[in-house]
C-alpha cells in the first residue's frame, strides 16, 4: 500500500480530478439547459435539442479529460467499473485500483457540493437535482437494461481497440464519441450512469437515493461482462493460431 502511494499519488489526483472536471460540466451544462429558471432553457424549448447539446458538451468534456495532461497520465479511467475491469484484466495492481476507485469517488462528489454552492436553487431543485441519474418515465427496468447495454459496448470498445494496432490511437476519441451518444439515447431512459462515482456524486448531495443500486451494480455487470468476452476471445484467437507462429506470452 504505501509502495502504491508513494509511486502512483499523482495518478490518484488526476482520477480525482477528471471526475471533478467532468462532473462540474454536467451540473453546469444541465443548469444551464434544464433548469426552469435558465434563459437558455427558456429560449430552447424543444427537449430533445437540449438533449443534442448536452450529449455534445459531455462528449467534448470527455475529450478534454482523456486527452489534458492534467489528467491523461492516469489513464483517464475515471469510472471504478473502469478501473475494476482493468483490475480483473491483470493490468494494474489491488491498491492501485482501491485508491483510484476512492479517488474517483472523491473527486466527482466534491465537484457537486462545489457546484451546488456556486449555482444554488437553479442546479438543486427539480427537475435538474444536482444532475442525479435515476430512470426515466419508462421505470426501472429499461434503465437497467440499458445501463447494461452502454456499459457492456463502451468497455468492448475500449478494450477491442485498445489492442488493436490502428485503431488503438482513435480509444479516446471513440469513447468521447460514446459519451455523446449515451447522454442523447440512454440520458431519457436511465439519465445515463455508466459510472458508480458520477451517479454517487450527485445521490449524495441530492440525498436522492432512487434505485440507486442499478447504477452501482450494472454498470461494473457490464464491463465485467465484455472484458469476459474480450478475455475468451483473446483465448480463441490463441488456440487457433498456425502451429508455425509465436504464441503471446
Amino acid at each position: 500500500m504505501k509502495a502504491s502511494l508513494s509511486r502512483n499519488w499523482k495518478h490518484y489526483l488526476q482520477e480525482a480530478l477528471g471526475l471533478a472536471i467532468f462532473m462540474i460540466s454536467a451540473c453546469f451544462f444541465s443548469a444551464l439547459l434544464e433548469s426552469n429558471d435558465a434563459g437558455l432553457h427558456k429560449a430552447i424549448g424543444d427537449a430533445f435539442i437540449r438533449n443534442i447539446l448536452i450529449g455534445v458538451l459531455m462528449g467534448g468534456t470527455a475529450l478534454l479529460i482523456f486527452y489534458s495532461p492534467f489528467t491523461s497520465p492516469s489513464g483517464s479511467q475515471i469510472n471504478p467499473a473502469v478501473t475494476l475491469s482493468f483490475l480483473w484484466l491483470g493490468k494494474m495492481c489491488h491498491w492501485d485500483a482501491i485508491f483510484y476507485i476512492i479517488f474517483q469517488f472523491i473527486g466527482g462528489t466534491l465537484a457537486v457540493y462545489i457546484m451546488q454552492y456556486i449555482l444554488g436553487a437553479q442546479l438543486t431543485d427539480l427537475p435538474v437535482n444536482s444532475a442525479v441519474t435515476i430512470p426515466g418515465k419508462q421505470g426501472e427496468v429499461p434503465a437497467l437494461i440499458t445501463e447494461y447495454i452502454i456499459a457492456f459496448t463502451t468497455m468492448t470498445m475500449v478494450l477491442f481497440t485498445s489492442a488493436h494496432p490502428r485503431l488503438k490511437k482513435f480509444t479516446r476519441i471513440f469513447a468521447a464519441c460514446l459519451v455523446t451518444c449515451w447522454v442523447i439515447i440512454a440520458g431519457p431512459i436511465s439519465g445515463f450512469g455508466m459510472n458508480p462515482a458520477r451517479s454517487f456524486a450527485s445521490a449524495l448531495p441530492s440525498h436522492t437515493w432512487t434505485s440507486f443500486w442499478i447504477y452501482l451494480v450494472i454498470p461494473i455487470a457490464g464491463m465485467i461482462s465484455a472484458t469476459e468476452i474480450f478475455q475468451w476471445f483473446n483465448y480463441r484467437k490463441w488456440l487457433f493460431l498456425p502451429a508455425d507462429e509465436e504464441r503471446p506470452a
